[in-house]
């Protein structure tokens, strides 16, 4: 199902070469397995979603300015580069054209890399005829893929913003695509329709809205990228139990923006959290602080989502090579919650900590970091959710085995 020719198109015989150069991509770094993907992305060109003025955002890189007018090699290659998001919107759209030709402050909607979308969708592993919600229109590229999978009768997409919900429309239908599109807020209302079979989520969520599982058939399932305080987020299927509760594994790391509702404080540590609780009680401490932010694999980073909840961490490296550093370990509820830096320094037999407000957060990572140790250092496919009525909780290898405090 494709849309007819449009201008974008215009000197571009190749066009399905490089939908299918993104394809060979997307599968030699894994994030394709499923050959039959293959055919839904030749259906659903994704130029056809993408600005003629916007900002790249590579996976490896600062992001860059695009405009297909002045330099339509760029544009294309950014646009069918699987690694790199398409930014389209900043502030919520409070920026102007004057602002968004310099590098702007903060995306707040995009035309997601392939690299992510594909794995999602994968997980989510839609079929004929089967109904499905996509929360977080976009620029409706991810709904036109669900579109080509599943019907276009099939496929209710909503988003909370009017002007991006209507650019994804136009995106649509010159793309031939009819879903049903909706504009509201899905953590708290998803209309009065019949209940779904899969849901799709291309924002980040910290807390999942039980409501999801209420709209959900038994046996059905919720793909979304969970984004806990402490780390960078991860994919994740919540397969729909019977019994109303949902439940899964952690299926590898993946980040978006966040649900709006939920978006996280965004401050300078060093002057913010401090400015707010001055007064902190000084101790030191043996342990690197750096192993909490250079340990691969995602593990610890999942144990520490479930055992220092609210909390989030950032390391800052000297601007001087000195190897110098400091952890800062913030409560995610902003400027006023607790917070604790710890100074790392080369050959420093102990490293200076300092901790302020109601939680002691060095001595609970500290202490966090030791149980994952004796847990084995667990890796992350080892660490699951599951949501219920009464809220949701982190698991190890059981979902009877709780990660808490």
């Amino acid at each position: 199902m494709t849309g007819q020719m449009t201008p974008r198109m215009v000197d571009v015989p190749d066009v399905a070469a490089r939908i299918a150069a993104m394809a060979d991509q997307l599968a030699a770094r894994g994030a394709l397995t499923d050959p039959s993907w293959r055919g839904v992305l030749g259906e659903v060109p994704r130029h056809l979603f993408a600005p003629p003025v916007a900002w790249a955002a590579p996976e490896d890189g600062p992001r860059y300015r695009i405009d297909a007018r002045k330099d339509p090699v760029a544009w294309w290659e950014a646009v069918y580069e699987p690694g790199t998001a398409v930014l389209t919107q900043f502030d919520d759209g409070a920026a102007s054209e004057g602002a968004a030709s310099r590098d702007p402050r903060v995306p707040t909607s995009s035309l997601s890399a392939p690299e992510i979308v594909v794995p999602f969708l994968e997980l989510l592993h839609p079929f004929g005829g089967q109904r499905v919600l996509d929360v977080g229109t976009g620029t409706g590229w991810t709904a036109g893929l669900l579109c080509e999978r599943v019907g276009d009768a099939h496929v209710v997409s909503i988003d909370i913003d009017e002007g991006v919900a209507a650019q994804a429309a136009a995106n649509l239908h010159e793309a031939g695509f009819r879903p049903q599109l909706r504009t509201g807020d899905a953590a708290v209302d998803l209309g009065e329709e019949q209940d779904f079979d899969l849901i799709h989520v291309t924002c980040g969520v910290t807390a999942v809205p039980y409501g999801w599982v209420e709209r959900m058939r038994p046996g059905g399932a919720i793909a979304f990228p969970w984004m806990p305080d402490f780390s960078y987020g991860y994919r994740v299927r919540l397969d729909v139990l019977p019994d109303g509760t949902a439940t899964g594994r952690l299926a590898g790391s993946a980040g978006y923006m966040m649900l709006r509702s939920q978006r996280r404080h965004r401050a300078t540590p060093a002057k913010e959290w401090p400015a707010a609780v001055p007064e902190f009680a000084a101790s030191t401490t043996r342990m690197d602080p750096r192993l909490l932010w250079h340990t691969p694999g995602g593990g610890l980073e999942a144990a520490m989502s479930g055992l220092v909840p609210g909390v989030r961490a950032a390391l800052f490296h000297d601007s001087e090579p000195t190897g110098e550093a400091t952890l800062w370990l913030l409560e995610a509820c902003g400027p006023g919650g607790s917070w604790a830096s710890v100074d790392y320094a080369p050959g420093s037999k102990e490293f200076a900590v300092e901790q302020a407000g109601e939680r002691r957060l060095w001595e609970e990572a500290e202490v966090a970091y030791v149980q994952w140790l004796r847990w084995g250092r667990p890796a992350l496919h080892r660490f699951g959710l599951t949501l219920t009525p009464q809220g949701q909780h982190l698991w190890l290898d059981d979902p009877a085995t709780t990660v808490n405090p």
